[in-house]
């Protein structure tokens, strides 16, 4: 015959008091998680749909390791290299739309006293000399100078003045059929002449900015994943 002493009865009896206070709990969750299997669907079980959503995005990042351009151009800049490991944020190539090309072209300022929006422009490219001449229409204007948008803007602190013409950036857009046929690149010199004789237009204004281009290369990616999860749920639904 074993004698224990009181404390150790007593911390035997709260061990089986929380221990069974413990299966109790466990099997309340149990009758739970069959209550809720029961009424519920399993698309709609709490942990199915957190479960749904990492399997969603893991889907996505999957399809865009094969990167689509959002446009139609020419690679103008690539920078990355074959056997390259990259990651998301990192730039890789710039793709150049040659076909929306325009001219920036860097008028003085006392040039611009009768140039408005809308003039016709006639433009050459040394690119193809005097025998290609291009058709434009001035856009609009910059909203500086060129020296002001420098990296180092004049300063005149000390009070000193000296005359410096300004030059101010001139939008001008291209025929589309004659740039077709006479290709551009970024960055070629063109001689531009605005014939500024209709003044009809608004001064150093510009029309209406155009929509921003958005793509939606992407787009089919989310419904194909959805397609992919649900497939899943239904194969593992256990003919609910």
């Amino acid at each position: 015959m074993e004698v224990v002493a009181p404390e150790e009865l007593a911390r035997a009896k709260s061990s089986l008091a929380n221990a069974q206070a413990a299966l109790a709990g466990a099997q309340a969750q149990r009758e739970a998680a069959r209550a809720l299997g029961s009424e519920r669907p399993v698309g709609q079980n709490p942990a199915v749909q957190q479960a749904a959503a990492q399997f969603k995005l893991a889907y996505r990042n999957l399809k865009r390791t094969t990167i689509v351009s959002p446009v139609d151009g020419t690679v103008g800049q690539r920078s990355v290299q074959i056997g390259q490991q990259v990651g998301p944020g990192v730039p890789l190539m710039s793709v150049v739309q040659l076909r929306q090309v325009w001219v920036e072209a860097n008028f003085k300022e006392g040039q611009l006293r009768h140039m408005r929006v809308g003039q016709p422009v006639r433009l050459e490219s040394d690119l193809y000399g005097a025998r290609v001449t291009y058709h434009g229409r001035v856009e609009g204007f910059s909203a500086g100078t060129g020296s002001a948008f420098s990296m180092l803007p004049s300063q005149n602190a000390a009070g000193n003045w000296i005359k410096v013409v300004q030059r101010l950036p001139v939008v001008i857009s291209l025929e589309p059929s004659e740039l077709a046929a006479h290709p551009l690149r970024v960055g070629l010199s063109m001689r531009a002449t605005v014939q500024t004789k209709a003044r009809g237009g608004h001064l150093l204004d510009g029309d209406a900015p155009l929509p921003a281009q958005r793509t939606r290369v992407h787009e089919m990616h989310a419904g194909e994943a959805e397609a992919a999860a649900e497939a899943v749920i239904r194969a593992n639904d256990g003919g609910q």
